[in-house]
């Protein structure tokens, strides 16, 4: 009996040991094991709450993917960011006091992470507006991207070449992006043909005119366009237009939309035309070449 007496009182002396000290409240063994347990039961709870979120849209009018993973990390971070008030707060801390007495080491390293920082509140605005989702396409600093993943710091996308790459989120913030998903996923497909000056222009038109009214897989919301743009060195160039309803799909669909011109234009007998250079020489140099020309034979 002595002895379980004695194992008592050492295990209740092991739990009232003093590791440190926060804002003038002494923090035991026990008191860190609660705090740990808070904060674990926070992670499960924003796991079902999470969960339980994703099925409820599902079924609901709210069905988009990309807005589904926002709240659900929005709420991820609300129940964390309780929990861990819940756990100071259960272990005698009182957060004022800590927030005062940790100000100027919060000013120190502020300046020391103020990028991590700015990335941190970068993300909670992209989070809150939903201006940018998961499954978006973007075109960030000249690349053309699929955001694959946000998080709080930084934003994951793949490129047309299916390559990952981390996008801190003030850069996204803070720069010019378009996104092409925002509103409607339509996206205009242009191509560009030059033709030789001799070509009649009108069949160039007609020709490519069909072709793109003809295009299967285009949009048939919104008219292709033809325009001719630019009179060049070698050709006249006519751009062809195409709304496409996926803009991941450009790549190909540009490749499609070129083969269709390269045939139609080839069944019309109309060339595509090709950098050409005219020499003209001046009279007493084409007398001299001439001379050259006779003494040789």
């Amino acid at each position: 009996m002595d002895l379980d007496k004695l194992k008592a009182f050492d295990l209740q002396h092991a739990f009232d040991y003093r590791l440190f000290e926060i804002a003038g409240t002494s923090i035991t063994v026990a008191t860190l094991v609660l705090f740990l347990l808070i904060i674990i039961l926070s992670f499960l709870i924003s796991s079902l709450v999470s969960r339980a979120m994703g099925r409820v849209f599902r079924k609901s009018a709210v069905q988009h993917e990309g807005s589904i993973h926002v709240a659900q990390r929005l709420t991820h971070y609300l129940i964390l960011i309780v929990g861990l008030g819940i756990g100071f707060e259960t272990i005698g801390v009182d957060l004022g006091t800590l927030f005062a007495a940790g100000a100027v080491l919060a000013v120190g390293i502020g300046f020391a992470m103020q990028n991590l920082a700015q990335n941190f509140v970068s993300g909670v605005i992209l989070l809150i507006e939903r201006s940018i989702k998961p499954g978006d396409v973007l075109q960030v600093d000249n690349q053309f991207v699929r955001v694959t993943k946000m998080a709080i710091r930084t934003t994951h996308a793949r490129t047309l070449d299916d390559e990952e790459i981390i996008v801190p989120n003030a850069t996204i913030v803070q720069s010019t992006v378009t996104n092409y998903t925002l509103r409607d996923s339509y996206y205009r497909l242009r191509t560009s043909v030059g033709v030789l000056y001799s070509s009649d222009m009108a069949l160039v038109r007609n020709t490519l005119e069909s072709v793109a009214a003809g295009i299967d897989w285009r949009s048939k919301n919104k008219d292709p366009v033809v325009l001719l743009t630019e009179f060049g060195n070698s050709s006249v160039i006519f751009e062809v237009s195409v709304w496409i309803s996926d803009p991941w799909a450009v790549r190909r669909r540009r490749s499609d939309l070129n083969e269709s011109i390269w045939w139609a234009l080839k069944d019309a007998g109309i060339t595509i035309a090709f950098p050409q250079v005219d020499l003209h020489l001046d009279p007493p140099v084409m007398k001299a070449l001439e001379g050259m020309t006779q003494s040789a034979r």
